[in-house]
């Protein structure tokens, strides 16, 4: 990973792409994706948003295991 190709990851910005793929604003760094209502196909929309904006792959297992931004933030930051 490039520091000239992705940004740092943080918690405001993993919050951001909740709210955006999920359609509320009723999101914060420890709001469990899937008891917000999201199911395994919006999952697929952040984790490729994540790519995106941080240059890393993760795994629709390692959203599972983390999914809240703040843990999406620590795996990032683990794998940069």
């Amino acid at each position: 990973m490039s520091s000239t190709d992705t940004t740092p990851a943080e918690a405001e910005g993993v919050t951001a792409i909740f709210r955006r793929v999920l359609e509320t604003d009723d999101v914060t760094a420890d709001s469990d994706f899937f008891l917000l209502g999201g199911d395994s196909l919006v999952a697929t929309r952040v984790l490729s948003a994540l790519a995106r904006t941080y240059g890393v792959e993760l795994s629709f297992e390692d959203f599972v295991l983390a999914p809240t931004p703040a843990g999406l933030v620590e795996l990032i930051a683990n794998a940069g």
